[in-house]
C-alpha cells in the first residue's frame, strides 16, 4: 500500500513537486546541513533549531542550529519541563511557547524541536528534566498548549520523541518491548491527543525500537497509527543519527532524514527507485508533506512578520513561570514565608551562588541573563540580613578542582555550621550536579550527594529552622531526611529567572503553586520500572504495564515520600459540593466543584479530577486516573465554582479483544483532590458502555460466554433446550457452583466435546450466528 499524499489545511496550498526528478526528490528528504533542509525548486530550505525550553542558536547565521553544545548565541531560557509540568497551567505553557515562537521568528527558525512529551517511566531516566509528568493526560494538555503556542505564532512545532522514548541507556539501539494497552494508554496516548486536536506540523520519530522495530523504520506507528488511525499530515523527521536504513525509513513513512548526509543516502533513495525497491509514490508523498510543511512555515513566517525581540519581558515570563512552577512540599509551623524585614537569614550551599538552571545536553540555552536565588535574595530583603555560606564545593562539570581535599571541605562545612548557628533561619540550597544527569546518560541513583547530606544534618543540628530548596532536573530521594527539616521546597531546573522567582515565593511575594507531576518515592526500588530498568542485552521489557508512576504505587499501596499532585501554598483550600452530570447525550461530562480559600493570604488552587472505574471491571485497572484539572485564584476568604469538563471516551481502556478504545458500563466514581492520595469530595457517574465490537467464538470461555449480555441468555437457553432434548433432568453442572467454577475458564469448544455436554460441536457455529444477529451489546448498562 503507497502513502498517501496530504490534504492541506484551509486555506493552505502545497507547493509542486512534478516537475522534480527523482533525484531532486530524493535530496528533498534529507537535510543539508546540521540544522537546515533543501531548497530545490519553488521549495525553499526551512531552518530547525533545538528547543524545546529555549532555542539553541547558532553564532553565526545559516544553519539553524550547532552540534557544538556549549557555543549557542543568547535566547531566553524558559523554565524546562520538568518544572513546567508542576506548573499546570495550560495558557503559561502557551505564553512562552508562543515568546519562543517570537524569538524563532526573529533568528529565521521555521520549526523548534519540541515539545518533549514521553512519560516519565523511571526517575533514572538522564532526560527526565526535557520531559513533563508521569501521567499521559498531564503531559498531553502541557505539550499540546506549547504546539498551539509555537504554531500560533508562525513557527512549526516537532512534537518529540516518537515513541516511547524512556531511558538513555542504549537509546539508539534498544528495543522498548510494550504490550499494546499500556503502548496504547500511556506511551501513546499524549502523541494521539495532540495530533488529533492540536496538529502539530511535524513529529520526531525517536532513536529506539519498539518490539524490535526501530521507530525510523516502524510503519506500524508511523503510517498505519499516526498517519491512518489519528489523521496526521506533518512531516516526520528523525532524531539526529537515528536512521539506519534510508529507504526502509522512507516505505515506513519517514520523510526527513537528519542532519544530511552530503548525498549518499539521497543516491540509496534514488537506486531504491529505479530497481523498484521502493515505489515512487512513497517518495512522492514524503516530498508533497515537506512541500506542505515548507507552505506552512514560510506562511507562518509572512503572517507574523519577525520583529525585535522584547527580551526584557521575555525574561520577566521566564521568572513568572518558574514562580508558578516552583513546589512547597512541605512547611511545619509555617516556618515560609521568611520576614523580609527583620532577622537573619543564611543562605547555605554553592547553588545558591551558582545555580543549575537547565539540563545538559542538545536542549542547552545560553540565556540572555541569569538571576540568582543569592543576589536575589539581598535584592529582595526589606531589612532582613542575609548571609552566605558555600556550604560544600562545585560538583560540576565546570569545577576546576581535582581529586578530593578533606581539609577544604570540612573547612566550608565548618563556616556554614557557624552560620547556621547565629542565624534565625537557614535557606539550604541542595541538589543533582550537573555531570549526574544529562541527556546521553540514566542516572545511577536518585540520591544527593554525600558531602550534602552530611552538611544537612550538621547545619540541622547547629539550627533546626531550615528550609531546603532543591535543584534537580529527576526527582531525588529525600525519604531519610525530610521529616526533620520544617520545610521544603523543590526547585527543579527553572531556567534564567529561577533566582529571582525562589527569592520572590520564599518572601512570599508570590504563592507557590506548583503542584508534583511525578510521584517521589521512598526508595529507588519502589518505582513500579525498577526491576525491569534499563533492560539487558538490547531489550527492556515494561513489565509494569499501565500502571507507571502513582498508577502503580497507588495500585500497590506503597506509600511514597510525596504523591502525584502534592503541593502545598501559603494559604489553605476547601471544596465542596461537588457534582458530576452527563452533557450531550453522554459524551460529555461536566463536573463542578466550589473551591474556598479558608486562609488569610491569596493563593491558587489546581484543582485535579480523577476518576476510579467500576468496581466489576473485567481489567486491571488503576485505583485512579487522572482525567482533568483547573487552576483557580482566590483571594482570602473568596469562594468560587471550578468546571473541569471530561470526555466520556476519557473514561476508555484500550482493549485487544475490542480491538480499540473501549468504554466499560457501570458506576464510576468521580474524585476531586489535592493529590492523587488527598480526595477531598467524590460523586457516582452511571456510564453507559460501549457496545462490543468482538464476536463470540468457540473460543472464548465458557465464563467469557455466560458473562455476556447477549451470549450468556443464548447460551443458557442451548443449554436448557439440550438437556431437554437429550432427556436430561435436573438443573445441570452449571448448578454446582464448583463445577461452574471448574468450568468457566474452558473454551466452549471444549466443553462441548464432553459427552454429558447439552451443547453439541456442530451447534457453536450457530449459537455464535445468533448472538451476532441479536446484537453485540456487551458492555451496554
Amino acid at each position: 500500500m503507497t502513502q498517501q499524499t496530504p490534504a492541506p489545511f484551509a486555506g493552505e496550498t502545497a507547493i509542486g513537486a512534478d516537475a522534480l526528478t527523482t533525484a531532486q526528490k530524493a535530496s528533498l528528504t534529507s537535510g543539508a546541513g546540521d540544522f537546515v533542509t533543501e531548497a530545490v525548486g519553488d521549495i525553499p530550505a526551512l531552518s530547525l533549531s533545538d528547543g524545546p525550553h529555549g532555542l539553541r542558536l547558532p553564532k553565526e547565521e545559516g544553519d539553524g542550529g550547532q552540534l557544538d553544545l556549549h557555543s549557542a548565541a543568547p535566547a531566553t531560557c524558559f523554565p524546562p519541563a520538568v518544572a513546567l509540568g508542576s506548573s499546570w497551567d495550560r495558557d503559561l505553557a502557551r505564553r512562552v511557547a508562543t515568546a519562543i515562537a517570537t524569538e524563532a521568528r526573529a533568528h529565521g527558525v521555521h520549526v523548534v524541536l519540541g515539545p518533549g512529551i514521553n512519560i516519565k517511566r523511571s526517575p533514572l531516566c538522564g532526560r527526565n528534566f526535557e520531559y513533563f509528568s508521569e501521567d499521559p493526560f498531564l503531559t498531553a494538555e502541557l505539550g499540546g498548549a506549547m504546539v498551539r503556542g509555537l504554531q500560533e505564532g508562525g513557527v512549526g512545532a516537532a512534537l518529540k520523541h516518537y515513541a516511547a522514548n524512556n531511558q538513555e541507556t542504549d537509546r539508539m539501539r534498544v528495543s522498548a518491548d510494550i504490550d499494546e494497552r499500556p503502548l496504547r494508554e500511556i506511551y501513546l496516548r499524549a502523541f494521539e491527543r495532540i495530533v488529533r486536536r492540536d496538529r502539530p506540523w511535524s513529529v520526531m520519530a525517536a532513536y529506539n525500537a519498539l518490539n524490535g522495530v526501530p521507530l525510523s523504520e516502524n510503519r506500524r506507528l508511523l503510517t498505519d497509527i499516526l498517519r491512518t488511525e489519528w489523521g496526521f499530515d506533518g512531516v516526520v523527521m528523525s532524531d539526529w543519527g537515528a536512521v539506519r536504513d534510508r529507504v526502509a525509513a522512507l516505505y515506513a513513512g519517514l520523510d526527513l532524514q537528519m542532519p544530511g548526509t552530503h548525498g549518499r543516502t539521497d543516491r540509496e533513495v534514488v537506486a531504491a527507485v529505479e530497481s523498484g525497491e521502493l515505489a515512487i509514490d512513497d517518495l512522492d508523498a514524503s516530498v508533497a508533506r515537506l512541500a506542505l510543511l515548507a507552505r506552512r512555515a514560510t506562511a507562518g513566517a509572512a503572517a507574523t512578520p519577525a520583529a525585535p525581540v522584547p527580551y526584557e519581558d521575555h525574561h520577566l515570563l521566564a521568572r513568572e513561570a518558574a514562580e508558578r512552577c516552583v513546589v512547597l512540599l512541605r512547611n511545619e509551623s509555617s516556618l515560609l514565608p521568611l520576614n523580609p524585614t527583620a532577622g537573619t537569614v543564611a543562605v547555605i550551599g554553592e547553588l545558591a551562588r551558582a545555580p543549575r538552571y537547565q539540563g545538559a545536553g542538545s536542549s542547552q540555552v545560553t540565556p540572555t541573563r541569569l538571576d540568582t536565588p543569592l543576589e536575589s535574595l539581598r535584592e529582595f530583603a526589606q531589612g532582613a540580613r542575609v548571609e552566605f555560606a558555600q556550604g560544600y564545593r562545585p560538583t560540576g562539570d565546570e569545577d576546576p578542582a581535582v581529586g578530593e581535599d578533606p581539609a577544604a571541605d570540612e573547612e566550608l562545612a565548618a563556616n556554614a555550621e557557624r552560620l547556621a548557628a547565629r542565624s534565625d533561619t537557614v535557606l539550604l540550597f541542595l541538589g543533582l550536579p550537573a555531570r549526574d544527569e544529562s541527556e546521553g546518560f540514566d542516572r545511577d541513583h536518585i540520591d544527593l550527594p554525600a558531602a550534602q547530606l552530611a552538611l544537612l544534618d550538621r547545619v540541622h543540628a547547629a539550627n533546626p529552622h531550615v528550609a531546603v530548596v532543591l535543584s534537580n532536573g529527576g526527582v531525588v530521594r529525600t525519604s531519610d531526611w525530610h521529616e526533620k527539616v520544617p520545610a521544603l521546597v523543590e526547585g527543579w531546573l527553572l531556567g534564567q529567572g529561577g533566582g529571582s522567582a525562589l527569592a520572590r515565593v520564599l518572601y512570599g511575594h508570590a504563592d507557590p503553586s506548583g503542584r508534583l507531576a511525578e510521584t517521589i518515592p521512598l526508595r529507588l526500588e519502589d518505582s513500579p520500572s525498577h526491576l525491569s530498568f534499563p533492560g539487558e542485552e538490547g531489550h527492556v521489557r515494561y513489565g509494569e504495564g499501565v500502571f507507571v508512576g502513582y498508577r502503580g504505587h497507588d495500585r500497590r499501596g506503597d506509600e511514597v515520600a510525596f504523591p502525584f499532585g502534592h503541593g502545598l501554598s501559603y494559604t489553605t483550600f476547601a471544596h465542596s459540593g461537588l457534582s458530576a452530570v452527563a452533557q450531550d447525550e453522554g459524551r460529555r461530562i461536566e463536573v463542578r466543584v466550589r473551591v474556598t480559600n479558608t486562609g488569610v493570604r491569596p493563593g491558587r488552587e489546581v484543582v485535579q479530577v480523577y476518576s476510579r472505574a467500576p468496581e466489576d471491571s473485567k481489567v486491571a485497572r488503576p485505583v485512579r486516573e487522572l482525567r482533568g484539572f483547573a487552576t483557580v485564584d482566590l483571594e482570602a476568604g473568596e469562594s468560587r465554582e471550578a468546571l473541569v469538563e471530561l470526555g466520556r471516551a476519557d473514561l476508555a481502556h484500550y482493549s485487544e479483544r475490542e480491538g480499540g478504545w473501549f468504554v466499560e458500563g457501570g458506576t464510576y466514581r468521580i474524585e476531586v483532590g489535592a493529590s492523587s492520595r488527598d480526595i477531598r469530595c467524590t460523586v457516582d457517574l452511571p456510564v453507559a458502555g460501549d457496545a462490543s465490537r468482538a464476536r463470540l467464538t468457540g473460543r472464548n470461555t465458557l465464563g467469557e460466554w455466560l458473562s455476556h449480555p447477549v451470549g450468556g441468555p443464548v447460551l443458557l437457553d442451548a443449554f436448557a433446550s439440550g438437556r431437554s432434548t437429550r432427556s436430561q433432568a435436573g438443573p445441570g453442572a452449571l448448578a454446582d457452583p464448583v463445577m461452574r467454577r471448574f468450568l468457566a475458564g474452558m473454551p466452549l469448544e471444549v466443553v462441548a466435546e464432553f459427552p454429558q455436554s447439552p451443547v453439541p460441536p456442530s451447534q457453536i457455529p450457530v449459537l455464535c450466528e445468533r448472538v451476532a444477529a441479536q446484537g453485540q451489546t456487551s458492555g451496554s448498562s
